[in-house]
């Protein structure tokens, strides 16, 4: 079964290309964590919050990087961050063309 970690967090930017740019490594590295499927960026430059939606195989895996994430957030000054993790309903999930591949 995959699961969802949802994470937020305020962050005063970059956002758009600026943020593309500057974050394009880091979105690289992402890849080759443990468990990892797919994730799609978040951002509200209105708000001055970002995150992200991501996929992974198991919980733990989910879990891990959460940990790690964290950690990592809080050396870029990040301290309150919002996640959840959710087991995804793949059945409905196709239904609706949600992909988890």
């Amino acid at each position: 079964m995959a699961y969802l970690l949802q994470v937020d967090f305020k962050m005063a930017g970059p956002f758009g290309d600026e943020m593309a740019e500057a974050f394009t490594d880091l979105a690289k590295s992402i890849n080759e964590e443990e468990g990892f499927k797919s994730k799609v960026w978040t951002e509200s430059p209105e708000t001055n919050e970002a995150g992200g939606i991501y996929i992974f195989e198991t919980k733990e895996t989910a879990e891990k990087y959460l940990d790690m994430h964290t950690k990592r957030l809080a050396g870029f000054g990040v301290t309150a961050v919002n996640a959840k993790i959710f087991a995804i309903n793949s059945k409905l999930t196709e239904i609706t063309k949600g992909s988890i591949k």
